[in-house]
């Protein structure tokens, strides 16, 4: 599936971009990223489905060229953008990664939504514990705390992401908002339920991080306040799906898929 526009709608004193491919006119999926990535980093996922119309793919806050988080962002910003982007498009499913996982499961608390497909979706409290570095700390130092601190790699990952220039250097930028929306995912209350009005939840965690700190836990605390879902496991794959097994999670996408009406 190929990219057919990109389109950008005003959210607040902001903007964010959707990247829409497939036929826009068509009922379809929105798919939200989450921290340190963007649309870009997820087109070869859209590129791989072939079960949904379309597929809309949000550029979040903070990320160009969408506009800048603004003042007093918190997570329900993010879910009053997405709130627009559901106005604005026929969608039927929502898919959220990470942070963006949150925002969807969240998003079906106050709006119906067909359906909810949330892979390794984060809760508070989720790096809180790396905060205060991060308050200060320059892109270049962002990128390596969120990798050794937060996500736990150690230092010869790291050093493998750094020779890796035009590949560090995206990081360093997608790392631009990461203190600020970390510090919202951690002051938002943790609900005790989610997703109350899909009527269909997709929990998906990667086979590498069942059951194991931080994003397999933190999946494990998210998938107790949706006891309505079913939960899926994708073999051999991490928390950087997208960008590690973008066909793999594109054929579980496909095979999730609720054939939508007068689709076939």
């Amino acid at each position: 599936m190929e990219r057919t526009f990109q389109k950008s709608l005003a959210v607040g004193t902001s903007w964010i971009t959707v990247d829409v491919y497939g036929d826009p006119g068509a009922p379809g999926l929105v798919l939200v990223p989450g921290v340190m990535s963007d649309a870009q980093a997820w087109a070869p996922v859209a590129r791989s489905l072939g079960a949904w119309p379309s597929v809309v793919v949000v550029n979040r806050r903070g990320r160009q060229p969408s506009g800048p988080l603004g003042a007093g962002y918190t997570l329900r910003t993010e879910v009053e953008d997405l709130g627009v982007v559901l106005d604005t498009f026929d969608a039927g499913a929502v898919l959220g990664w990470s942070y963006g996982g949150l925002i969807a499961l969240l998003a079906a608390e106050e709006r119906p939504i067909r359906q909810v497909i949330a892979y390794e979706p984060v809760i508070r409290p989720f790096g809180a514990h790396a905060l205060p570095e991060l308050e200060s700390a320059g892109p270049d130092r962002a990128v390596e705390i969120v990798n050794r601190r937060i996500s736990g790699f150690d230092a010869a990952h790291v050093d493998a992401l750094r020779a890796d220039r035009a590949g560090w250097a995206a990081l360093c930028r997608l790392s631009e908002p990461l203190y600020t929306e970390l510090r919202a995912l951690n002051a938002a209350p943790a609900p005790t339920v989610l997703a109350r009005r899909a009527d269909r939840v997709d929990l998906v965690v990667g086979g590498r991080n069942r059951s194991t700190a931080p994003y397999g836990t933190s999946f494990e605390d998210v998938r107790r306040r949706v006891p309505h879902a079913e939960v899926h496991e994708l073999p051999g794959q991490g928390h950087l799906v997208h960008l590690e097994g973008p066909r793999e999670l594109g054929g579980l996408l496909d095979a999730l898929a609720v054939p939508f009406a007068g689709c076939s």
